[in-house]
């Protein structure tokens, strides 16, 4: 990708572990070219352990120059300062980070990375604050139609930033 071309690209963000409001805009801080952030949502867990506790889930959308893999580097990078550990599938976690879509780009390349974001299209979680920021896009990605995640996975915990 070209150094000076900026492309949209839109990352979720979720953690349930700590203080997951804090950590979720320190995540933020930590983002380069942020333009715009969804509402914050509490949603319950999906799959893992019994007994989780609730996530806050956010997207946020970038102008970035980076390469999805650049972009990718940055997001894992971010999760260890964040003590992200990936001991127990779909577990808790301090921080989660996921590259969900990047304007004019597909990657292949599992299991290390896959854009659009494979299992994007499947997660409230995900769709509602995508929808959020751009609703059209969550339509097109939203398996089944947006229609089908008619209700927010919990609650919306904030409408605006400072959540």
């Amino acid at each position: 990708m070209s150094g000076s071309m900026r492309r949209r690209a839109f990352v979720a963000l979720g953690a349930n572990l700590g203080n997951p409001r804090e950590t979720l805009r320190e995540a933020l801080d930590e983002l380069d070219d942020v333009v715009a952030v969804s509402r914050l949502y509490e949603t319950e867990p999906e799959g893992g352990p019994p007994g989780q506790p609730r996530y806050a889930n956010a997207v946020c959308e970038l102008a970035t120059t980076r390469s999805p893999f650049d972009l990718l580097a940055t997001l894992l990078a971010i999760e260890t300062r964040h003590g992200r550990t990936r001991l127990v599938a779909n577990g808790p976690r301090t921080l989660d980070l996921d590259l969900v879509w990047m304007d004019g780009v597909v990657v292949s390349a599992p299991p290390r990375l896959m854009v659009p974001h494979p299992r994007a299209g499947t997660r409230a979680f995900v769709l509602w604050p995508l929808a959020d920021l751009d609703r059209e896009l969550a339509r097109r990605i939203a398996v089944g139609g947006l229609d089908r995640y008619a209700r927010p996975p919990v609650r919306a915990w904030s409408e605006e930033l400072p959540w």
